[in-house]
């Protein structure tokens, strides 16, 4: 299947192509609530490894094969620890220290990360809209993560960093959410190799359930009181973060992503935060300053160029079409081609 479906007129290939990025946002809210009543890194084992199972029965039922040979473990295993374990930890760590909406902002930056990794592996056409939005996202996160006696220090006279400045820096949870947008960024190119030995569904599946492990192990030994707190509600929305935000919504994304084109599917990546900001301010009542409301506007332009860049005025499109014939066919086929 080719990420073509974005041209279709079928209303149910939008909604499935669309469906991942709602169901992120509103997971995100839906973490965030409760996160109060539980711990961090329980709360990331509880979200992958159930749903990896999860994955693995549709896959069954779907006939999909299971992985087979050393090379399909070995990149299923680094696609775990890069794409689950640090990118779900780094994550809920940082969502305690962070709002829900701006934590889905700054985890949905990964695109950026994503178009250094396209280009340095792929040699994938940046342009001048890619390289204007990446200077775009860079000052957008500056806004969104620093804090902002520097960003004013800044803007009077220069600022003199000290250490306390980069302490408070490393402890916030908005550090914390780009080095989770980074694991996903390195996730989301690995899966092109991933596929290359096995098939993408039964991969997502495996790749969280060795991913939720080490959490989970981890969480035993550092935290405690897991469950005490937790009420039905609490429960409920863990089931959605866990069922929807995690099985249907990695499911579809790692399926599109390793037989569609990459960069038109990160194109949608602009609506997570969307979904988020809307959710949080409705069901969490979350507001964010204005010099965070300008980093998230930047942030979401910077995104939004990068990953259009090919169809804005000015772009000079044989370039592009050059590098691709250049291209081996196995780069070839990590761009999209047809399975």
């Amino acid at each position: 299947m080719q990420l073509q479906l974005r041209g279709s007129k079928s209303t149910l290939a939008s909604l499935l192509l669309i469906a991942p990025f709602f169901l992120w946002g509103t997971a995100m809210v839906a973490m965030k609530g409760v996160i109060p009543h539980t711990t961090p890194l329980f709360m990331a084992g509880l979200r992958l490894l159930p749903a990896g199972v999860l994955i693995l029965i549709a896959a069954s039922f779907m006939g999909r094969p299971q992985p087979k040979g050393w090379l399909a473990w070995l990149w299923i295993t680094i696609f775990a620890l890069v794409d689950g374990t640090l990118f779900q930890g780094f994550l809920a760590e940082g969502l305690v220290r962070t709002s829900a909406g701006l934590g889905s902002v700054m985890i949905d930056s990964q695109p950026l990360a994503v178009a250094l990794l396209s280009l340095w592996l792929f040699q994938e056409h940046i342009g001048l809209w890619g390289w204007l939005g990446l200077g775009l996202g860079v000052a957008g996160i500056s806004l969104i993560g620093l804090p902002q006696e520097w960003i004013f220090h800044l803007l009077d006279s220069g600022v003199n960093i000290t250490t306390d400045n980069w302490q408070q820096l490393f402890a916030s949870g908005e550090w914390l959410m780009l080095l989770a947008a980074l694991s996903m960024a390195v996730g989301t190119v690995l899966i092109r190799f991933v596929c290359r030995y096995t098939d993408p569904v039964t991969a997502t599946g495996w790749h969280m359930i060795l991913a939720g492990l080490p959490l989970w192990g981890i969480s035993s030994v550092v935290e405690s009181q897991h469950w005490d707190n937790l009420v039905v509600s609490d429960w409920l929305a863990l089931s959605y973060a866990t069922i929807f935000g995690s099985a249907i919504a990695y499911g579809l994304f790692f399926y599109f992503a390793s037989s569609g084109n990459l960069t038109s599917l990160s194109s949608l990546t602009f609506l997570t935060p969307v979904f988020a900001l809307i959710f949080g301010h409705l069901f969490l009542s979350e507001v964010l300053t204005p010099i965070q409301w300008t980093g998230v506007s930047l942030t979401l332009i910077s995104i939004y160029l990068i990953n259009q860049r090919e169809s804005l005025p000015g772009q000079n499109r044989q370039i592009a079409n050059s590098e691709n014939t250049n291209k081996p066919p196995a780069i070839l086929e990590a761009s999209g081609t047809k399975k």
